[in-house]
């Protein structure tokens, strides 16, 4: 099986400008093809991470990948899916997202020996000259067919500012250089990026005469077509302090029934045919499935050891022993107190198990919120620091579990 069968079996793939030729160079010789990150906050997130093992899966079968960190796209921030502008980045801020960007991404592609390239498209962004740059590049781009492209359409009735709608030419003009400077002949990304991705396809060929391609991927959504990554708690991250292991492996090991077969193929690496055989599986047998979702994204973001914990952790909680060990926790200080006392309220937000009062309130009146095993019935209860000198195991709803503590 070549990488494009894989990854056409895998569910992957959305939507490419040449089928015939892709899978050609895909199955071929080793090419080079780069995915676009904008720096835009602190930590990747899961649905960079979708990104990342299609590189991953291309970089085993040889190819050589191209991550660009958007030092310069990440200056104005792209509109794609946006109901509103970005909010506007100073350049400490985007200096400081990427260096973690780049440790993040080391865990997932080979960067050794030039198996693969990491590059900051601020490198030639910053420094072009406006007037050149419309002459060179923005006579190549029609305003009126740019308005068609849904990213910009949903936009336009509240409003899309001149600064995001240079978006698309300056990742267009990422893959013209790309393609110039390092033979870089497909453009990868997300479905939503069909846009950005032919713009850059158009320019190649407007300019130089030369044919370049690109392929979008299915975006990672449930069952009901929402964008998956986001918890009441906000994004999920891959940065350990934003998300915890423990809480990025119950992320996975709670997703839908109907969900888990589709995941397990987009976002492992596990053989195909094994999973084959798991998706015979229905009812209660398909946690098998879910466990195994849940580890090996676990192990491949954090690591087997934060892997096993997790799984550990999980089995006992559902076991005989309901063990707090590795289990998520807060400890609290004397000055959560107030006249000596803390409520479930307060409680549930310490520990991020509700974003706000309304929400932990709301959480409490539906009957979803226990301490060691005894349901809370009312939003005003409350606890001493005493109480708290032993642990408290904090239950939301049917999987979510936190022990709370006293700081010493």
């Amino acid at each position: 099986m070549g990488i494009y069968e894989e990854l056409s079996a895998r569910g992957l793939i959305a939507q490419m400008t040449d089928e015939e030729k892709i899978r050609e160079l895909i199955n071929g010789k080793p090419i080079t093809f780069y995915i676009g990150f904008d720096p835009t906050a602190d930590s990747l997130h899961v649905g960079h991470f979708l990104q990342m093992v299609i590189m991953a899966h291309m970089q085993r079968a040889g190819h050589r990948p191209v991550a660009v960190l958007g030092g310069g796209t990440g200056m104005v921030g792209d509109p794609t899916g946006r109901t509103d502008m970005r909010q506007m980045l100073t350049p400490e801020a985007i200096q400081n997202n990427i260096d973690r960007f780049q440790k993040q991404m080391a865990r997932f592609i080979d960067f050794s020996d030039g198996k693969a390239l990491m590059v900051n498209n601020a490198d030639w962004l910053l420094h072009l000259n406006y007037v050149d740059f419309l002459r060179e590049v923005g006579v190549h781009f029609s305003v009126n067919r740019m308005l068609t492209f849904e990213c910009f359409k949903t936009r336009m009735e509240r409003g899309l500012s001149f600064l995001e709608f240079n978006y698309m030419l300056m990742q267009s003009y990422d893959f013209y250089r790309l393609f110039t400077d390092y033979d870089c002949q497909i453009e990868f990304g997300g479905d939503d990026q069909w846009a950005n991705i032919i713009g850059g396809i158009e320019l190649i060929r407007k300019k130089m005469g030369k044919e370049a391609y690109g392929m979008t991927f299915q975006l990672l959504t449930t069952s009901e077509g929402k964008k998956m990554g986001k918890t009441q708690g906000g994004a999920v991250w891959l940065d350990p302090e934003k998300t915890k292991p423990y809480d990025f492996y119950q992320y996975w090991r709670n997703v839908e029934d109907s969900n888990v077969i589709r995941l397990l193929k987009m976002v492992t690496f596990v053989p195909l045919e094994e999973i084959d055989k798991l998706s015979v599986l229905e009812g209660s047998e398909l946690n098998r499935a879910k466990e195994l979702l849940a580890y090996e994204v676990t192990k491949q973001v954090h690591g087997k050891e934060e892997a096993d914990k997790a799984l550990e952790t999980t089995r006992s909680l559902f076991g005989a022993g309901n063990s707090s060990v590795n289990m998520p926790s807060t400890a609290l200080a004397q000055t959560d107190f107030h006249d000596g006392q803390i409520t479930i309220v307060e409680v549930l937000i310490r520990c991020g198990l509700a974003s706000s009062r309304g929400e932990a309130r709301r959480l409490v009146e539906q009957g979803g919120v226990s301490v060691n095993d005894q349901k809370v019935t009312s939003f005003s209860q409350a606890f001493t620091a005493a109480e708290f000198e032993t642990d408290y195991i904090l239950r939301k709803g049917k999987k979510v579990f936190h022990k709370v503590t006293l700081t010493k």
